[in-house]
């Protein structure tokens, strides 16, 4: 229990792998001529909607208006957007051994989480929420091999992912899904931990203790893309209106997020409170002991009186 509970810890702290700024990335692209390095991540962009309110095809028009600059972004990729039957028939057709897990998630957005990493396990490209858009071409992200995106404040992200086809990250992320599926009681935490991004999350830091996860050459990158004001401002990709998954606890667990220091020392103090008012506890009861046991001796030797019972 107690290493399931440092390891839950872990996830908002410091991560494994090679954390790269989107600057980084630009640079290292020539720009006006072929990149020497080889393109590891095909031209494919994968985007999913589900509508599990009405269930029909019909995308909201400013969603439509935000994947179009993707499109237009990047003229010679592929795009392909995955509804509610294809995502299914890809699960039936080249997982079947998962699909009554995907049938049976507690909440839709689980279903969406899910399908976009067996997406990229088989077809690789990269993967974006549909509230994310494009501030250019993103050629520059295809030379590596893996990457997910890191807010730098806490757990990792996956609205934005990419990859290239049969990653061994993606084959120990989608066979993690099934150990992970979990009801925890609070919708946040059990959409998160059971296919978001603390399950993500998990699954990258025990994917890096691993042999293959381990050696220099295969550790993956995280792509730093923090929206706090003040900080690097991001090139490749845009944040739209985006929520659809909100729940009642939605906020207390972001606000939680944002004030890990503070939580953690009012949890220090609590911890430090809880010990001192135990050991006051224990030392009022034990003399409180020693004084019934000095009462009871002091009974037990005084000379009977007239009066005492017989």
């Amino acid at each position: 229990m107690i290493s399931r509970l440092v390891a839950f810890i872990q996830l908002f702290f410091e991560h494994s792998g090679i954390a790269i700024t989107q600057n980084e990335i630009a640079e290292a692209h020539p720009a006006g001529s072929e990149d020497p390095r080889p393109q590891l991540i095909p031209k494919i962009i994968h985007q999913v909607f589900h509508d599990w309110k009405y269930h029909n095809q019909t995308m909201p028009s400013d969603w439509d208006e935000v994947r179009q600059t993707c499109i237009d972004s990047n003229k010679d990729w592929e795009y392909r957007l995955w509804t509610e039957q294809s995502s299914r028939e890809l699960i039936e057709t080249h997982y079947p051994w998962f699909l009554s897990t995907y049938d049976g998630y507690k909440f839709p957005i689980q279903k969406v989480d899910a399908v976009r990493y067996f997406i990229l396990l088989k077809y690789g490209g990269i993967y974006l929420d549909l509230d994310n858009g494009c501030l250019r071409d993103l050629t520059p992200l295809l030379y590596y091999p893996t990457w997910t995106t890191d807010g730098g404040r806490g757990a990792l992200s996956n609205n934005i992912l990419a990859s290239t086809p049969n990653h061994p990250f993606w084959i120990l992320l989608t066979n993690s899904l099934i150990p992970y599926n979990y009801n925890y009681i609070f919708p946040y935490v059990t959409i998160s931990y059971a296919s978001g991004q603390w399950f993500e999350t998990a699954v990258w830091q025990a994917y890096h203790k691993t042999a293959a996860g381990s050696s220099p050459e295969n550790r993956l990158h995280r792509i730093m893309m923090d929206d706090r004001p003040g900080v690097e401002p991001w090139i490749f990709f845009t944040q739209e209106r985006g929520g659809t998954w909100v729940n009642w606890d939605n906020y207390l667990f972001l606000w939680i997020g944002d004030h890990l220091v503070l939580l953690g020392v009012g949890m220090c103090i609590l911890v430090a409170f809880a010990w001192w008012a135990g050991v006051r506890c224990a030392r009022w009861w034990s003399n409180r002991s020693h004084e019934r046991k000095g009462y009871a001796a002091l009974a037990r030797g005084r000379p009977k009186r007239e009066g005492d019972d017989v």
